[in-house]
């Protein structure tokens, strides 16, 4: 093991990466000195963006140099399930690690959605290491409107109050009287 000086007039100086370069220092030393395996189950949590258009949330995913056999997506109502493993590359004996910042190990997301969606139509492609998922919202969801009323104007003030109160427009298909 590399034992680095810390320098904090360093003007590259970055104290998180720092911090969890030491954690991990750490972790191997006390796995050598324990005789545990070097290679145990790192936890790491890839971004996400998620976005609301009017019929769909589509949420990205950031998972660079992982195969998508690799992936396992799971959709209920209200929730995706992201897991997966970013495999440790293989390396020779002739050869160590002088610096990697690259994130290795399996990882496990578990995204809570705003809006019920529907879990069996959910679309999905990866491309350029970017999940991109389109989760179809319920049919209550997409037709849900809320009704803002304007209170009564109190006194001399023009000051209005607002309320607002969420109705479901009813479907066009189904014609109950």
């Amino acid at each position: 093991m590399r034992i680095m000086r810390w320098q904090p007039f360093d003007l590259n100086w970055q104290p998180f990466e720092r911090m969890e370069s030491l954690r991990r220092q750490l972790d191997q030393i006390f796995d050598e000195v324990t005789g545990t395996s070097t290679e145990r189950e790192a936890s790491w949590y890839p971004a996400i963006e998620l976005m609301d258009t009017s019929d769909n949330l589509v949420l990205r995913v950031q998972l660079p140099g992982i195969d998508r056999n690799h992936l396992n997506i799971q959709a209920t109502r209200d929730a995706v399930l992201i897991e997966g493993e970013h495999p440790y590359p293989q390396q020779s004996e002739d050869s160590q690690w002088l610096r990697s910042e690259f994130a290795y190990g399996k990882f496990r997301r578990l995204i809570a959605l705003p809006f019920a969606i529907e879990p069996d139509r959910v679309h999905a492609e990866y491309q350029d290491g970017i999940l991109t998922l389109t989760l179809l919202k319920t049919e209550q969801e997409r037709r849900r409107v809320v009704k803002v009323n304007l209170g009564e104007l109190s006194g001399s003030a023009s000051t209005a109050t607002l309320e607002a109160a969420s109705e479901t427009v009813p479907n066009e298909n189904n014609h109950s009287s």
